[in-house]
């Protein structure tokens, strides 16, 4: 029978050491004194009757000393050097792969927050930034934006993270920017992520190129916006993937209906659509369907733009932020104003506006089917206040067409009521609205 090597390990002696003993062996190993791992409350005196084995720590002094040796909580508590990282590790490969997937079961954040602590505590920095990530994207998503500004930019601090390795979270980044109301902080990330990448991945200058026209489309610079994208060349299509593709077609059409050509914009939006109907991502596809219809809205298309509506709503059901839900409202707002329904469209527009409570940037629209429907119904004055903050907000996000729109419903209104004088003020500010519109055409 052959003899059993009764030689400790290195696993069973950890095992078999006193917290006192390991948090020793661990500080001399590191070189440091009891007095670096001493802080207000946790003194060199208290650590070391701990060492002795003459005091048994707190956990609260333990959670000090296991981040000032950077290692995990667990470990310093048990000898076991994996466990508590194993279990880490997969929380957070499922918590990362619900957000992949969009199967939001309402607890996402809070778990993100739950490991991002944990991992501080133990000193985990790769399961801190994973966690930080992760919980970035899950406010982005629920639409918490500055809070989800916070850890992005954090994330992006790291020097693992960098545009070529994680080129999702710095186009989350820009859109929560954009969402908050600060488009050229957008345009800054993308122009230097754009500086950044390197020469040779072509992919990656067309991908980062496209955000970065969204965001000067955002802004209003439509002109640059358009010269973004014609630089990319006609090859730019065949150089990216399912997801660049439809990034690429959404900017190619928020341009082409800018600058009044909706046809084109729709031409991109149905390439888009086709590319998102074959893959799992159903957000963007309802997404996709209400920008289809907020297209053919500004167009006066409503009957067309309809089935776009329905779609939207059916896929949002499977899962929405309120920025999506208040988006979803202007719509079908419009759509009620069309059918006469004055009253049905009123309700609508104030959903709108109470879903865009914190997205100011995207009530203007929201503003402006209230103010219709405010018309309709013969309340001039309170019509006339929901198209100022329309036209307002919408200038503000360069959506020029639609402040127009704005403004020849207003003037209309006022002229119509009477009140002449304020009819030629309010077409002045149109005046000035066109001459911008066609400095960037």
């Amino acid at each position: 029978m052959p003899a059993v090597d009764e030689r400790p390990t290195q696993e069973t002696e950890g095992a078999r050491e006193s917290v006192g003993e390991r948090i020793r062996r661990l500080r001399l190993e590191r070189g440091m004194s009891q007095r670096d791992l001493a802080e207000p409350g946790i003194s060199y005196a208290y650590l070391s009757r701990i060492e002795a084995g003459a005091r048994k720590p707190s956990v609260n002094a333990l959670r000090v000393v296991a981040r000032k040796l950077r290692v995990p909580l667990a470990y310093l508590e048990t000898g076991d050097p994996v466990s508590g990282e194993i279990g880490r590790d997969l929380r957070l490969g499922n918590a990362e792969l619900t957000l992949r997937l969009r199967r939001e079961n309402g607890t996402l954040v809070q778990t993100f927050r739950d490991l991002l602590s944990e991992a501080h505590e133990e000193a985990d920095d790769g399961a801190a930034l994973r966690a930080r990530i992760g919980l970035g994207l899950a406010l982005a998503r629920s639409g918490e934006y500055r809070e989800a500004i916070r850890h992005l930019e954090n994330a992006a601090a790291a020097p693992a993270v960098t545009p070529p390795a994680r080129p999702y979270l710095y186009a989350t980044l820009g859109r929560c920017y954009a969402a908050s109301g600060a488009p050229t902080d957008a345009v800054r990330l993308f122009e230097e992520c754009l500086a950044d990448l390197p020469d040779d991945d072509r992919a990656l200058h067309v991908r980062f190129s496209s955000y970065l026209s969204c965001a000067l489309a955002d802004r209003g610079d439509f002109e640059r916006a358009r010269d973004v994208l014609a630089e990319l060349g006609d090859e730019a299509e065949a150089e990216l993937d399912a997801t660049g593709r439809v990034q690429l077609y959404w900017s190619l059409a928020r341009v082409a209906s800018m600058e009044g050509d909706a046809v084109t914009a729709m031409t991109h939006m149905r390439r888009a659509l086709g590319l998102l109907e074959a893959s799992e991502d159903t957000l963007e596809l309802a997404r996709a369907h209400l920008h289809c219809a907020e297209i053919l809205v500004l167009e006066g298309q409503v009957a067309q733009a309809s089935p776009h509506i329905d779609r939207a709503a059916r896929l949002f059901e499977l899962g929405a932020d309120q920025r999506d839900l208040g988006a979803l409202r202007i719509q079908e707002a419009q759509r009620a104003l069309s059918q006469g329904d004055t009253e049905q469209a009123t309700l609508l527009a104030r959903e709108a506006l109470d879903f865009l409570a914190e997205h100011v940037v995207d009530q203007g629209s929201a503003w402006h089917a209230l103010g219709l429907a405010q018309m309709r119904g013969g309340e001039v004055d309170a019509a006339a206040a929901s198209f100022d903050k329309a036209a307002t907000q919408l200038e503000e996000s360069g959506e020029w067409r639609e402040a127009l729109a704005v403004y020849r419903s207003w003037t209309r209104m006022l002229r119509e009521a009477g009140r002449q004088q304020e009819a030629l003020d309010v077409a002045d500010r149109a005046t000035l609205v066109s001459i911008r519109t066609l400095s960037w055409r």
